[in-house]
Order: structure tokens, then C-alpha cells, then sequence
């Protein structure tokens, strides 16, 4: 029953006239009253039309109208909705049967700004329409999508109970096909936003080449994603492979080849190399996803730039139906720029500040004077007590390998891992630290881009970032599946070009920092540019004496000049 039934059940019999109106009685009587009163002015009655530049406004309607639902009168549906008991879904179902199809149009429109709000998943306007976000797994299994149960079941057994904000935006614009370009926190859920819609659509195994292509920065991160693609594709026999070693020999990734793969995930040198020889070592014709994880860090400017790269890859893929999705803890306007003119029809959306820091991490700055002091401020915290497991980030390979000779002489249960490592030992001090066999593990820039370490409780960033995004993805490493974790940063006199940017990004992710730090002038961009091209020079890490560092290196040439000495005589 509308407004107008109800008016006219409540008037029924009623009459309206200047007998039992007081308002006309009075005004009756008045004009008795005073017969010289002058006649009221006339009043010219204008009809101003404005334009409605809103897209989501309704049209003008009358305010008795059925048609009509105030924001007031859908925050009343949803609070009445929540104060239900169990029955809440039963009665919510029976409302929306009630409404008439404009206002359940407007009502569902308002709980999905209001969820998206509240996970704080910000959207921007494209040239197609945005799928609504899914508020649960078993929402997949309905229509439109009708994702398989042995995939939801997948998921649960992972350990996924709801999905993330990301996930909740992503997997419903990838199971439509529509072109992606995502920003979310570091440990947000990224690669099973990407993962299940692949799942979904790839069904089962297939002998027509890769049909996915995922490209990862490292090849660390690479087999990170090839387990959690195992995971999820349990009992649906799709093959995850990663490439590891290329040759002009290799035959194994054509249509030809005996073994067959559906999902490739790699780094974009072995995929170029393969792609790039004649005849193409790869075949690329058959894929439907391409996928782009931590694309800012692939656009940096490099020896070898990525963009190049991911033209020799598009090439590849000459399948015109491709989805391309782009996902990433921070935005660039290289990344920005490439997907601006590539992807047209993207849908582009960010959770949370972009190139922010996730609120779960507690930072801190501290000043330790000179690069002698950090040393001993790391040995100090070690003496206060370190929760295990701990990742320590340096700028370089020779000051990893000098920190790790430091410490491993301290006691410290403490491994290093940087490029001049072999891939067999990088893979088993991995492997060693997910266990919990290695307490501190001292890495450069290779660890901090989407390497999920469960439960990393400390990160210390002994060098300072060379950018404020760099530092966004090192302290990613802790804090990630909403667990809590804890950031500590060094600094010196001679760190001040970033010093400024990091503090800021500190206070808005709600952290608290000196006003000093705030107040700084800002580095010109040709100084942070320099920096990111080239680390800054600094002290060796070391305790010795310079006096007894010559010694040794003295008594290291004598031994040296002795033994080819030794070596000519033999020969003679």
C-alpha cells in the first residue's frame, strides 16, 4: 500500500471546505476586519529547469509515488536488515520481492556504494559498466558466473573464508572478461584475484599450448604463484609450469612438443628469449590471460627496458580475445601511461590511499647518526629481544654479503640472499626461511616485491629505500593477511632526499613521526631520479680497524705472490 492509498483509506468521508478549514476562517474573518487592507502584490511563479549533469540521479517524480526511495529510507532497510536474527537473508529476499523493479534498481545500487565504501574500494569511471563486487565465495557458484564447487572448494581448503577488497572487485571483472588494471595493499590477496578467474575459465587441461601467461619480476615470485596455482587447481588437473633454464635447444613449450602445459608463469627474459628466436621457441597463439603481477617494478627504467618486452610479449599473443589485467601495491605514470594507450576499456580501480603504506604496519624512523651506527643499533635491538622471523633490506649485493659476515659471527641464526647466489641456493634459503630453520634473512630490492613470507614480524630497512615506492614494497613484507607487523628504518645525515616523502607516508598511514621531519625541503626531482639510478656510496660494513683490514689484505697478497711463485717453479 503507497502513500496515497493510505491518505485516501484515512480521508474517507471527509470534506474539505472554508467551514471546517481554520486557516481560510481566519483569513475570512481578517478580510472583514480590515476592507481598506491593500491587495497583496502579485507574485510572478518562474519554472527555473536545471540541467542534471549526475549519472546515478533518479528522474524527478512526485514525492507520493511508489517509485520514490530516499537514501534515509534505504539506511532504515539495511539497519533493519542487520538487526535481524536468522532469518535476516529470508526477510531481506521477501523486501526485495515487495519492490517494484526501479526501486530495487536504486536500492541495490545504494548497498554496492555502500559496500565499496566501507572496503574502501575506489572505482573510476570507464568506458564500460563495472561488475558489482562479490561479498563471498559461494556467491560465485550462482549465476551469472557459475564457478565450478571443486574451485570453491579449492578455495576454502586454501584458507580463504571471505574474500579481500581486491578480490571482491577483481574476480568478478575477470570472470566477465573485461580488461584490469588494480592497485591494492602489499598482502592483499592479489594473486588469488587473478588465479580463480583463470581457474575458472581455462575448466580443464587442454593439448593446444599455454592458454595463460603470468609475468613475474623474479623468478622467486614466479614459483611463489605456480604453488598457489597448484593449490587452487587441485583435482582439476590444470599444469602450472615455470620456466627455468632457456638454450637454443630448448623444444619443450611448442604444439609439437610431448609435454603440455595450460598456465605459464616466468619472468619476461625467458619468455622474450623464447619468443624472440627463429622459429619462436614458444608458442603464445592460444592465450586468454595475459597477467602483469607487480607491473610498476617491471616498468622501471632498466638496462633492458620491460616495456619493449611486453610489445615482444603482446606480439606473441596473437590471440585477439586476450584479457590483459594489471595488478600492483603502487601506481606509476609509466604503468599508468602504457595501459591508458593499450587498454582502453580497462577497468581501473585501488583499495585503500594509492602508494600508501597498509595501516596494520607500525613504522618507525630512526636516526643512527652514521653507517657505523646502524650496526650497532641492530645489535642493540637483537640484545633487547627480536620475534623471529626478521627481513633486513640493503642496498646492494657486497653490503649483504658484509652485514651476513658481521652477524654470523655474532651467533645470529642468519642467511643472505642476493643475485651472485645460485638459483639452488636462493631457492633453499627460501625454502629454509618459510620453515622457520633461518631467523634473519638479509636480502636486497630482489625480496621486497611479492614474496609472501607467512607471519614476518620485523622488517628493518638497514640502507634506505631509494623511493618512497620501494619503501612501500619492503615494509609490505610484514603486516600482510591482517596480521600485525613492525617496520624500522635507518636513516643518516646523508639520507634526506627521501627523508621528507617516507615521513609523510608514515603519517598517513597513521603513524607518528617528528614535525621536524615534515618541514624538510623537498629534493628536486633530479636528485630522487639520481638516486634511483644509482645507489649512494657508503662505509663498508665492518668492525675491524681500517689498520688491521690492511693487515689482512697485505697478508692475502703475500699468500697470493707465494703460490704463483710455488706454481712457475712446478711448471719449470
Amino acid at each position: 500500500m503507497d502513500t496515497s492509498d493510505l491518505f485516501r483509506k484515512l480521508t474517507c468521508g471527509v470534506k474539505f471546505s472554508a467551514k471546517n478549514n481554520a486557516f481560510l476562517k481566519r483569513k475570512h474573518n481578517a478580510d472583514k476586519r480590515e476592507p481598506s487592507a491593500k491587495p497583496a502584490p502579485e507574485v510572478k511563479l518562474e519554472i527555473k529547469h536545471e540541467d542534471d549533469d549526475s549519472e546515478n540521479e533518479a528522474a524527478p517524480i512526485f514525492p507520493h509515488s511508489p517509485l520514490l526511495l530516499s537514501e534515509e529510507e534505504i539506511k532504515d532497510e539495511i539497519k533493519s536488515e542487520e538487526e535481524d536474527d536468522g532469518d535476516g537473508d529470508q526477510n531481506q529476499q521477501k523486501r526485495l520481492r515487495l519492490m517494484s523493479p526501479e526501486k530495487r534498481k536504486r536500492y541495490e545500487a545504494f548497498r554496492v556504494k555502500q559496500l565499496r565504501n566501507v572496503q574502501q574500494i575506489k572505482v573510476k569511471k570507464g568506458a564500460i559498466a563495472v561488475p558489482d563486487p562479490v561479498e563471498g565465495f559461494q556467491q560465485l557458484a550462482g549465476e551469472p558466473y557459475n564457478v565450478s564447487n571443486q574451485l570453491i572448494k579449492n578455495v576454502s581448503e586454501c584458507g580463504y573464508r571471505a574474500p579481500t577488497p581486491v578480490q571482491m572487485q577483481a574476480i568478478p571483472v575477470l570472470l566477465e572478461g573485461h580488461p584490469l588494471h588494480a592497485c591494492a595493499p602489499t598482502g592483499s590477496g592479489k594473486t588469488a584475484a587473478f588465479l580463480i578467474p583463470i581457474i575458472h575459465h581455462l575448466k580443464k587441461p587442454m593439448k593446444c599450448g599455454f592458454r595463460a601467461l603470468i609475468v613475474c619480476p623474479t623468478r622467486e615470485l614466479a614459483k611463489q604463484t605456480q604453488r598457489e596455482a597448484l593449490r587452487l587447481c587441485e583435482e582439476i588437473n590444470l599444469r602450472t609450469h615455470v620456466i627455468t633454464k632457456v638454450d637454443e635447444n630448448t623444444t619443450d613449450y611448442g604444439l609439437e612438443s610431448r609435454k603440455h602445459y595450460d598456465i605459464l608463469v616466468t619472468t619476461p627474459n625467458r619468455v622474450c628469449f623464447l619468443a624472440g628466436h627463429n622459429p619462436p621457441l614458444i608458442d603464445l597463439s592460444n592465450i586468454q590471460f595475459v597477467v602483469v603481477d607487480e607491473a610498476d617494478k617491471l616498468f622501471e627504467e632498466s638496462r633492458n627496458s620491460f616495456r619493449e618486452q611486453l610489445d615482444t610479449i603482446m606480439a606473441a599473443c596473437t590471440n585477439p580475445c586476450k584479457v590483459v589485467a594489471f595488478f600492483s601495491a603502487t601506481v606509476t605514470k609509466e604503468v599508468s601511461a602504457w595501459a591508458r594507450d593499450h587498454m582502453p576499456t580497462r577497468v581501473r580501480f585501488s583499495v585503500g590511499a594509492v602508494n600508501t603504506a597498509t595501516d596494520l604496519v607500525d613504522q618507525e624512523l630512526l636516526f643512527v647518526g652514521n653507517e657505523s651506527g646502524k650496526l650497532l643499533a641492530f645489535r642493540e635491538a637483537v640484545h633487547k629481544g627480536l620475534t623471529p622471523p626478521v627481513l633486513v633490506f640493503v642496498q646492494s649485493k657486497d653490503r649483504a654479503q658484509q652485514l651476513f659476515t658481521e652477524l654470523l659471527y655474532d651467533g645470529l641464526n642468519v642467511d643472505v640472499i642476493h643475485a651472485d647466489r645460485s638459483q639452488r641456493e636462493r631457492d633453499n634459503v627460501v625454502r629454509s626461511f618459510r620453515e622457520g630453520k633461518i631467523w634473519i634473512l638479509i636480502c636486497t630490492e630482489l625480496m621486497s616485491r611479492g614474496i609472501d613470507f607467512k607471519g614476518v614480524n620485523l622488517v628493518v630497512n638497514y640502507d634506505f629505500p631509494p623511493s618512497t615506492i620501494s619503501y612501500v614494497h619492503r615494509i609490505g613484507r610484514t603486516g600482510r593477511a591482517g596480521r600485525r607487523g613492525r617496520a624500522v628504518t635507518y636513516f643518516t645525515k646523508d639520507d634526506t632526499t627521501n627523508l621528507r616523502g617516507i615521513a609523510q607516508l608514515i603519517r598517513k598511514s597513521g603513524g607518528t613521526v617528528p614535525e621536524y621531519m615534515l618541514k624538510l625541503k623537498q629534493s628536486s626531482k633530479k636528485d630522487r631520479k639520481k638516486l634511483l639510478q644509482k645507489a649512494p656510496k657508503r662505509a663498508a660494513i665492518r668492525t675491524l680497524p681500517a689498520f688491521e683490514m690492511q693487515e689482512r689484505a697485505r697478508k692475502k697478497k703475500l699468500i697470493a705472490q707465494s703460490k704463483a711463485k710455488k706454481e712457475g717453479k712446478s711448471k719449470k
